[in-house]
């Protein structure tokens, strides 16, 4: 989270930072549930406290966040403009009816979720559904590069400021 907190302090870049309710994500247990509810929650006071550019709000995470993030922001594509996704797992729809943009990071050397069973399957499926996602594989594993991040930010925010990113992290 610290990587993620300097870059959004470098970019102007809100960062609201829920976490899930348990040990992963709700959607990695099954189902969503209360772990939307606080995503929801937590936005919500976000967008009442500060002017958030509607053509800038993203949701961001990294493992089973990562594929939430995916997730939830390919339904609801109209709110989330934006996902940033490093090191996904899965994502159990790619079609929706408003298509944000997404940047999706993965290391080669993954050994927790290997990059051949996730990544390089979920970016040929959203390809398939119509989907231009950035694509950036990186030769460690299951990490996020700092200079991944900053490239991820940077494509987000593209120079506008008053931009927000919704960043999963689980629950300790």
């Amino acid at each position: 989270m610290r990587t993620f907190r300097q870059i959004a302090d470098k970019y102007g870049v809100l960062l609201a930072v829920p976490s899930s309710r348990r040990q992963s994500w709700d959607i990695v247990l099954g189902q969503y549930g209360e772990d939307v509810a606080r995503i929801d929650k937590a936005l919500s006071r976000v967008l009442d406290r500060y002017a958030v550019d509607p053509a800038r709000v993203a949701i961001a995470g990294f493992s089973d966040g990562a594929s939430y993030a995916l997730s939830l922001g390919i339904l609801n594509g109209a709110l989330f403009t934006h996902v940033l996704a490093f090191s996904p797992g899965f994502t159990p729809s790619s079609k929706a009816a408003a298509r944000p943009q997404i940047f999706i990071a993965h290391g080669i050397k993954d050994s927790v979720l290997p990059i051949d069973q996730t990544s390089r399957k979920i970016v040929a499926r959203l390809r398939h559904n119509g989907f231009e996602p950035v694509y950036r594989e990186f030769p460690d594993g299951h990490m996020v590069p700092p200079d991944l991040a900053d490239e991820a930010f940077a494509w987000f925010v593209r120079g506008k400021s008053n931009a927000v990113v919704l960043q999963g992290q689980l629950a300790e």
